[in-house]
C-alpha cells in the first residue's frame, strides 16, 4: 500500500518561501511520475506540479515561475520549493501519484497546511 507523508508547511507572509517534502513508500518510486496537489477551502483539489522519473516537470500556470518541483529517487522523496508566495496559495498541499489519482485508486496522506498572510 502506498504511504505518503507530507511535511514542511507553515504560516508565512506574502512574498515568503517554503519548501515542502513528501516521503513515499509502498511503490517503486523511481518508476512513477509524482505530483503535488493542493486544496483550498471550498475548492476542488488541483494538480500544482508533476515530475517524471528523469526530471521532466510540468507546473500549473498559476504557480509558474514561483514553484519548482524536484525529486530524489534515492530517498523516495519529492519536493516543492515555493517562492514569492501569495495569499491565494493558501491550501492544504498533498503529494500523490497522478496515474493513481486519475484511476481513482489513490490514497491520500494527511497533507501539509500552507497559510500565506497578506
Amino acid at each position: 500500500q502506498v504511504q505518503l507523508v507530507e511535511s514542511g508547511g507553515g504560516l508565512v507572509q506574502a512574498g515568503g518561501s517554503l519548501r515542502l517534502s513528501c516521503a513515499a513508500s509502498g511503490i517503486i518510486f523511481r518508476n512513477n511520475v509524482m505530483g503535488w496537489y493542493r486544496q483550498a477551502p471550498g475548492k476542488q483539489r488541483e494538480l500544482v506540479a508533476s515530475i517524471h522519473s528523469g526530471g521532466t516537470t510540468n507546473v500549473a500556470d498559476s504557480v509558474k515561475g514561483r514553484f519548482t518541483i524536484s525529486r530524489d529517487n534515492a530517498k523516495n522523496t519529492v519536493y516543492l520549493q515555493m517562492n514569492n508566495l501569495k495569499p491565494e496559495d493558501t491550501a492544504v498541499y498533498y503529494c500523490n501519484v497522478p496515474r493513481m489519482v486519475v484511476s481513482n485508486s489513490a490514497s491520500w496522506g494527511q497533507g501539509t497546511q500552507v497559510t500565506v498572510s497578506s
